[in-house]
């Protein structure tokens, strides 16, 4: 199975308590991911609050024509420092998001590690090279984008 990897690191103007009470709810994510993805919550385990072992259920557009249910877990939570999210069940053979963030003079860096890998071999290579990767490559764009507007104009 090949593994990829992408790496994004951003510098956020805002406390780091700030950063963390954004990004540890799930309810932002359709914030900061692009509508045409179609992104709904379906369920979040708990009280809304995040920990480990915290169960959150997605519905997500895939491709314009096909949407894919996808649960992850909180597995690892380090307030206000990181927390991890692993898909448990989805559209990838894995799915290991890192968010980590660390004070610095003005605000906070926040760096997204993620390691994913695709299905099926060989297809999943060539997936993942016709379109897979570019789309990861525009969620994060976005990401970077939307939260360059979101936390500037504040």
């Amino acid at each position: 199975m090949k593994i990829y990897t992408l790496q994004r690191k951003q510098f956020i103007p805002i406390p780091i308590q700030q950063a963390w009470d954004f990004f540890s709810s799930p309810s932002n994510l359709a914030k900061i991911t692009p509508s045409k993805m179609d992104f709904r919550i379906l369920h979040i385990s708990g009280d809304g609050k995040m920990y480990p072992g915290q169960i959150i259920r997605y519905k997500i557009k895939a491709l314009p024509f096909y949407s894919v249910h996808w649960v992850t877990e909180i597995t690892h939570v380090h307030k206000p420092f990181y927390f991890v999210d692993d898909q448990r069940f989805g559209p990838y053979a894995l799915w290991h998001h890192q968010h980590h963030f660390k004070a610095v003079e003005g605000g906070v860096e926040m760096t997204d590690e993620v390691s994913y890998a695709i299905p099926f071999g060989w297809l999943g290579r060539l997936a993942h090279w016709l379109f897979v990767g570019r789309e990861v490559n525009t969620i994060f764009n976005h990401r970077f984008e939307t939260l360059e507007k979101h936390f500037l104009k504040n």
